[in-house]
């Protein structure tokens, strides 16, 4: 396979400012905030996991939440229209294909689901299972509208097309996702460098650890590293829930010598230790301790923030994260294409122009992104500096030549 830059651009140029992140308050002002929604779908407070907190992408208060927003989208661009079904474009089948089901049963919606990645050691290939279309190129997405159109699916006034931003409109799955990754392996390092001081080695490979360790900073700067090796695993899915606040949290406690992995590992393991929260609550039960590590402001915030039912609750680590992003979007003059790839995060060519298309037809554009709004979109302070949030950055475009 080879690939061609196709210019600069953004993802607001084909979604302009329709588009929600985390917390589900739209970056277009016209359209209502989850806060104002809650009462009108009937999700009174504390309905959801007993928290005040937004629904994530998979839930299906998410896609009551989506499917309403994109009723009064479409309603501010063509009062009177209903809309009648929908497309969904992704990368991933389980979270994405939920979230897409969710948003049909929510909407009353047929649909159709496309989730693509690039997958180089195999030869181009579709599928179809139900309403979901499985393409191994990127490339595939027109067909797949081919495909759906053939089988009668309009495309039209009455369709809303909902994209994913984050490793399908940006950085797509397969092509260009490790810079994405990239970015927030960079926020965690510098956030523990930051926090951690002397203790905390930023490099970004580890050391090996049979060798022993040549100084007090290289052996917490480790033991920070081979924590968040071990706990960013799959396995360790039902103790994180897969945040990257919990995560990062967790392992700037135990490279701080707060805990001892091992100690950690054996708990989760078995059972006595379920949760992010078990773990969180034996900290603020030791939080005297914290005095000589410099990590008391840090834990009170993130406590405060989590006993609050915040999903985002390490607000440095995020702002960190905003700021890493950001610095891999943009031009890269002279480079050649599989260096831009490896250097930027790049907007995916097939989904910028199948938006395009499908706008032009009257379609209803929308994104999503399950990334928090801190690490998505600039502080007041920073958008007075001139800084933009993620969908308005500009960078190149990347498609199959």
């Amino acid at each position: 396979m080879t690939y061609q830059m196709c210019g600069l651009t953004s993802v607001s140029e084909f979604l302009e400012d329709r588009i929600v992140y985390r917390n589900l308050r739209p970056a277009d002002p016209r359209l209502p905030a989850f806060a104002e929604l809650r009462n009108d779908l009937g999700l009174p407070m504390g309905s959801l996991r007993d928290q005040p907190a937004p629904p994530r992408k998979a839930e299906p208060a998410y896609g009551l939440v989506v499917a309403e927003l994109l009723r009064r989208a479409r309603s501010l661009d063509l009062p009177g229209v209903a809309l009648r079904r929908l497309i969904y474009v992704g990368d991933t089948h389980m979270n994405d294909g939920m979230a897409f089901r969710n948003l049909c049963a929510a909407g009353a919606w047929p649909g159709w689901a496309f989730i693509g990645k690039d997958d180089l050691c195999h030869a181009p290939g579709t599928s179809v299972e139900g309403p979901v279309y499985l393409a191994n190129r990127w490339s595939a997405l027109p067909q797949f509208l081919r495909f759906i159109e053939g089988q009668g699916f309009g495309l039209d006034e009455g369709t809303a097309m909902v994209i994913d931003l984050d490793k399908t409109a940006i950085g797509a799955r397969g092509r260009n996702d490790g810079v994405i990754d990239g970015a927030r392996v960079e926020a965690v390092q510098q956030t523990v460098s930051h926090l951690l001081g002397p203790r905390a080695d930023a490099s970004p490979r580890p050391l090996p650890f049979a060798t022993g360790f040549h100084s007090e900073a290289e052996r917490d700067g480790q033991a920070f590293l081979r924590a968040y090796d071990e706990l960013k695993q799959p396995a360790y899915h039902p103790f994180t829930s897969d945040n990257q606040d919990y995560l990062t949290y967790v392992c700037l406690m135990l490279g701080a010598g707060l805990f001892e992995l091992d100690h950690v590992i054996l708990q989760i393991r078995s059972g006595t230790m379920q949760r992010f929260g078990d773990f969180i609550a034996q900290v603020q039960a030791r939080r005297s301790e914290l005095a000589e590590t410099g990590l008391t402001t840090v834990h009170d915030t993130v406590w405060h923030n989590f006993v609050a039912g915040d999903p985002t609750p390490f607000k440095a680590f995020r702002a960190q994260e905003y700021l890493c992003t950001t610095a891999y979007f943009g031009d890269l003059p002279g480079a050649l294409v599989e260096e831009v790839l490896s250097r930027r995060i790049v907007v995916t060519q097939e989904v910028r122009l199948a938006a395009a298309a499908l706008r032009g037809r009257g379609v209803l554009v929308f994104g999503v992104s399950d990334k928090p709004d801190e690490a998505s979109i600039p502080t007041p302070a920073q958008s007075q500096a001139g800084m933009q949030p993620l969908h308005r950055l500009t960078t190149l475009s990347v498609g199959e030549g």
